[in-house]
């Protein structure tokens, strides 16, 4: 039996509430992809006490080491974030800027973007309600800007 079956059994036999179900998940990492744009599907929540903005660190430098550069942050289903999401968010963006990268936001919403907003990271880091138009602001490949 697999981990997301047993947890699935345990909601369903206790009447477990989402919320905490989350809580003891943490945060769930879907990556998939549109052309040459990675998209991560964040749930759960990105905090230090759990260890969750340590997967996710690892997880975001491990898909800049192997290449990616275009990078969209699903944040609709993620639930909370700390200071040290952020930093992690932060450290990604600047890392793929400095190789020519992009780092996009998808869809921040409740106490996410709170957060993000009180660290006025929406100022830096563009962000987008609608993932088509997300994706399209991607710029296309071998593109560069004439000084």
């Amino acid at each position: 039996m697999n981990f997301p079956s047993v947890l699935q059994q345990l909601v369903e036999e206790t009447n477990l509430s989402a919320e905490l179900l989350e809580r003891v998940v943490g945060l769930q990492i879907s990556i998939r992809e549109f052309a040459d744009v990675t998209i991560l599907d964040l749930r759960g929540r990105s905090t230090i006490d759990g260890g969750e903005s340590e997967l996710l660190s690892s997880r975001l430098k491990q898909l800049v080491a192997n290449g990616v550069r275009k990078l969209l942050l699903n944040l609709v289903n993620l639930t909370q974030v700390d200071s040290s999401g952020v930093g992690v968010i932060l450290e990604t963006y600047v890392s793929l800027k400095r190789q020519r990268g992009e780092l996009k936001l998808l869809c921040p919403c409740g106490r996410v973007l709170e957060v993000l907003t009180l660290f006025r990271l929406l100022d830096t880091i563009p962000s987008f309600e609608d993932e088509v138009q997300a994706l399209a602001s991607f710029r296309p490949q071998g593109y560069s800007a004439r000084a």
